[in-house]
């Protein structure tokens, strides 16, 4: 699996990333979804290098322009909730893209908190057949998320490209999707690669929980 980790470019990203992780920008929830859809762009523009092209003929009102347009016919998958600000953003950039949306959601195994189980309950696609799947969720920690969604969407067929996108992921989640997936073919785009997760498996530093910092938070 290639790893992109667009934090260690100095650009505009990291100023998006500075926010989300801020404490006291997180209090306003508008931004925080809004930040979270700039890097989205960021991310999305990033992708389109890895895409198949081809030069088209088009016709202005002067005269006839051969231009590269990519040919992928695009899926954007999305794990809910606090996927769908990035979901947004991808279909800001690949505005023809068909849709596919997953519900995981993570619980704890025991009463310490410490052991976290996935349990996937919706998955709503089209075929995936030859087509490049961009599967997006914010926060990648343990990758069991990002695996479990892809095992669900793959019972509407088997993709001709994967590519995952998350907005910061913890190293051990990296690591963990590597295995998972040794192709070179896959391709994961990071804004930020955290290094440790707490012992309730969330990423540290990271900026909290995604989901209750764009929505509130849930019992």
């Amino acid at each position: 699996m290639k790893v992109i980790n667009l934090s260690k470019n100095k650009s505009v990203l990291n100023k998006y990333l500075s926010e989300l992780r801020d404490v006291n920008v997180q209090k306003d929830r508008m931004r925080f979804r809004q930040n979270v859809q700039r890097i989205g762009h960021v991310e999305a523009y990033e992708i389109s290098k890895f895409l198949s092209y081809s030069e088209k003929t088009i016709q202005t009102p002067l005269d006839a322009c051969n231009v590269n347009t990519y040919d992928d016919k695009i899926v954007v998958g999305t794990v809910f909730r606090a996927g769908l600000p990035l979901h947004q953003s991808f279909l800001d950039i690949f505005d023809e893209a068909d849709n596919a949306f997953v519900s995981a959601f993570r619980y704890y195994k025991d009463r310490e908190m410490n052991e976290v189980g996935i349990k996937v309950e919706y998955c709503a696609s089209p075929s995936l057949e030859g087509k490049t799947l961009i599967l997006v969720d914010p926060m990648l920690a343990t990758g069991g998320s990002m695996e479990l969604a892809y095992e669900a969407l793959k019972s509407k067929g088997t993709p001709h490209r994967l590519v995952m996108a998350c907005v910061i992921a913890a190293q051990s989640g990296v690591d963990y999707l590597q295995k998972i997936f040794p192709s070179d073919d896959v391709i994961l785009v990071c804004g930020a690669i955290d290094p440790i997760l707490n012992e309730h498996k969330y990423i540290v530093p990271g900026l909290g929980d995604a989901g209750d910092l764009m929505y509130g938070e849930k019992l």
